[in-house]
């Protein structure tokens, strides 16, 4: 197989699913105070939205609090050409959205997932990413040398954005540059 969907085949979607939803809890206001929603990732959004969603419920919290996530970002800071957590490209986020029900469709086999990320507590993004086992030696390694920038408000991998694992696992980390209340976005250039 060649052409660009041949770059594309190192993200296993269900990964990003979690490496996100790590990501989102941890900059929920009563983690990292980076965006505004308040334990909706934690066991107060789970009451909360099981009445309404039972089946689905945790669903419905990582969903919100990744579009909480993505706009508040984009108010911090926006870079033209460049992708982020919250917004790869548009093949990636399109095959998202269609793993997306069939994640529902099996919402049991995802519960000891999003009951781990309900009593997260810290903004350790690192470890907490490395506690769920959501990134290598070789990744969190890769992280250490990325260079802050000077304007505190973002950071930019070092690496062109090219569909794969390792520059959305930096993404992810680079996140641990800020601190609670100071959200710093991380980002890189796409590649043609």
């Amino acid at each position: 197989m060649g052409g660009a969907s041949s770059i594309y085949n190192d993200i296993d979607l269900a990964w990003l699913m979690r490496l996100r939803t790590v990501v989102a809890r941890l900059g929920e206001m009563d983690c990292g105070c980076w965006w505004n929603s308040n334990g909706q990732l934690g066991r107060q959004g789970a009451a909360v939205l099981r009445r309404g969603f039972p089946r689905t419920h945790y669903f419905a919290q990582a969903r919100s609090v990744h579009i909480i996530a993505a706009a508040r970002c984009v108010e911090i800071f926006d870079p033209p050409n460049s992708a982020t957590l919250w917004r790869l490209t548009d093949e990636i986020e399109e095959r998202l959205e269609t793993n997306w029900e069939s994640w529902l469709d099996d919402a049991a086999t995802w519960r000891p997932f999003f009951e781990r990320v309900g009593v997260l507590k810290s903004a350790d993004v690192v470890a907490a990413l490395k506690d769920f086992d959501l990134v290598t030696p070789e990744e969190i390694e890769a992280h250490g040398k990325i260079k802050k920038s000077s304007d505190g408000r973002s950071i930019q991998i070092p690496e062109t954005f090219e569909g794969r694992r390792r520059t959305v696992a930096l993404l992810a980390m680079s996140f641990a540059v800020g601190r609670p209340g100071n959200l710093v976005v991380p980002y890189a250039k796409v590649g043609t």
